[in-house]
């Protein structure tokens, strides 16, 4: 992942590290001056998804809506996760914060599926993960906040509520909000994600 192409601000030495992960159409920018607001003082690095889709950003294939390349998908999770592992090594954080919304969330996801060690919190917001991963118990002290709508027409309810059940039977703590929309960002969400992020709150979730 040598042509990745991504944004880094820097923020307190060893201070926490969020990465942040677009959704399908986005860019590096889309939800990197919000994981400043979120982590105030944080590094974040924002890399850009490699795949392009009707000349969209992803950062990984798919076959149809929710029908995923897995090959390719499995490909790309290892390679940002040796990428996230070279930015810990560099930066030294406290914690490594993942922030993803939509296509970002689901790869965010998968990391932690595979490399529990990389990520210490995650933020998905309404991410769509149609399979079920193999058990992980090395997410047993990691905390997760999933965010969806209700009306979802992108994610179903269901598939989001397997996920948050998922992560909890692996041991992690997880924190889940529903709005009564569909894809979109609700300004609840942001206020749940700062309160999850907040120094004071980063006690493992119930």
């Amino acid at each position: 992942m040598t042509d990745l192409h991504f944004i880094e601000t820097l923020g307190a030495p060893t201070g926490p590290l969020v990465i942040t992960f677009h959704g399908t159409g986005g860019d590096e920018m889309q939800l990197h001056p919000l994981a400043q607001q979120l982590v105030p003082g944080a590094n974040v690095v924002s890399p850009r998804g490699q795949v392009r889709e009707g000349g969209a950003n992803r950062f990984f294939r798919r076959l149809a809506e929710g029908v995923y390349d897995m090959d390719d998908m499995a490909r790309r999770r290892d390679a940002l996760g040796s990428f996230i592992r070279t930015l810990k090594a560099r930066l030294t954080p406290s914690r490594v914060i993942a922030l993803g919304y939509s296509n970002g969330a689901n790869i965010a996801a998968a990391i932690s599926f595979v490399a529990p060690d990389l990520l210490d919190d995650l933020v998905l917001m309404h991410p769509l993960i149609p399979w079920t991963p193999e058990p992980q118990p090395g997410l047993s002290d990691r905390r997760i906040l999933v965010t969806a709508g209700r009306h979802d027409p992108i994610c179903p309810a269901d598939q989001t509520q397997g996920l948050a059940d998922w992560y909890r039977a692996q041991g992690a703590g997880v924190d889940l909000l529903w709005h009564d929309g569909g894809h979109e960002i609700r300004p609840d969400e942001l206020d749940r994600a700062a309160e999850f992020l907040r120094p004071a709150h980063s006690h493992r979730a119930e």
